[in-house]
């Protein structure tokens, strides 16, 4: 994400220019879009004319549109994001107040405006701004057959390339159908990660499998990096590691990532320091649960009393369409900080976010023992 330009007043009102570059961008540009925001850009939109015969000519033409948004959706497996809402600045092809959905896609620059620039919102943009915001970690999550190729970052698992493929099976006496078979499956996969991986960026490849599938996978790709010369493959070859999963699927990159091998080899990614504090959180609750607290009620008390260490908080809270309740969240972020707590915000795509949204979406490790009072040890508001 690129910041075009910020203008922003000492009381957090005014609006910045973005330019989305990559897909990942949308996903951060869903989370700054808020209802009764306002947004310009770019859009299609079809325009009716009448000639002096009275025949009537439909034409697409390009305009720039503001909006005020009523609806946002984002759709992941295109990342495109859809904002809908009343046209609020005079057009020449559009009425005020009429209806229209702005597309928002990546090299296509948008103005947001915010009657409050929060804390979190400014925080995600110089983060989504940094170019050093990258996915270090990829992941071959694969079985015979079937394999997910995949980039993770702090946000979002990305799934960049899915193979599935017919191998025919194993006979007596006649296996070299199978084995063609599985060459052929194996090289769609090493295409894959010279694709889709930059070893500049990334910092380890995961290759996860059930069985042995993921020894064979690794003997046979850097045989055949040594044969074609595939020179970034061997200069890279201590980056993979072999773990097990229970399947090819994507949904089994959770517990890999919960593999204390995995969890020592990626220290310092973000994707790791996440799923690290989301199992030191269970791990307390399961040895001392006054010390972890889950539910908003019991988190906002023990922000309150200076006792939150770490706080942990899905991003799907901050698109509360309740002002009121998004403040709350905003709020305990900002109490947690002040006071010297860490603050991890999970995000809901991402399969440690996906689980702390189980939690209610907010929990706490503490500093000290506070005792879970039962005025406010039922669920939140």
């Amino acid at each position: 994400m690129k910041l075009v330009n910020r203008d922003i007043d000492k009381h957090n009102v005014g609006s910045v220019v973005l330019l989305p570059e990559e897909a990942e961008d949308m996903w951060h540009a869903y989370n700054l879009v808020g209802i009764g925001d306002t947004l310009r850009g770019t859009t299609i939109r079809k325009v009716q004319t009448q000639t002096a015969t009275g025949s009537v000519n439909v034409n697409k033409v390009r305009t720039t549109l503001t909006i005020q948004v009523e609806a946002i959706d984002f759709d992941t497996q295109g990342c495109v994001l859809r904002v809908k809402g009343r046209n609020i600045q005079e057009n020449q092809y559009v009425k005020m107040g009429a209806y229209h959905t702005i597309d928002l896609e990546p090299n296509r620059k948008f103005t947001l405006g915010k009657h409050e620039w929060d804390s979190v919102s400014l925080e995600r943009i110089e983060n989504a701004c940094d170019p050093t915001q990258h996915a270090d970690l990829a992941a071959v999550v694969m079985q015979e057959g079937l394999a997910h190729v995949c980039l993770i970052t702090a946000n979002m698992t990305l799934v960049r390339a899915k193979i599935e493929t017919h191998i025919p099976r194993k006979r007596k006496g006649q296996c070299q159908q199978h084995d063609k078979g599985l060459n052929r499956f194996y090289d769609q996969i090493i295409q894959a990660i010279l694709r889709h991986v930059n070893f500049d960026i990334v910092k380890c490849v995961l290759i996860a499998s059930p069985g042995f599938v993921k020894d064979q996978f690794a003997e046979y790709l850097f045989d055949q990096a040594f044969k074609m010369d595939l020179k970034i493959l061997m200069d890279n070859k201590s980056k993979f590691l072999l773990i097990h999963s229970s399947s090819g699927f994507k949904h089994s990159l959770k517990e890999v990532l919960q593999d204390p091998a995995v969890m020592a080899k990626l220290a310092d990614t973000k994707a790791a320091g996440e799923v690290k504090a989301l199992d030191d959180f269970f791990q307390m609750l399961q040895n001392d649960p006054d010390r972890a607290f889950y539910a908003v009620k019991p988190v906002e008390k023990a922000a309150e009393h200076q006792a939150v260490e770490v706080l942990l908080i899905s991003d799907e809270l901050f698109r509360a369409q309740d002002v009121a309740q998004r403040k709350r969240y905003v709020h305990i972020v900002d109490v947690v900080r002040e006071h010297g707590g860490d603050v991890k915000i999970f995000s809901s795509l991402h399969v440690s976010g996906e689980q702390l949204g189980q939690l209610s979406g907010v929990a706490a490790i503490l500093r000290f023992p506070m005792p879970d009072d039962e005025e406010y040890s039922g669920d939140e508001d």
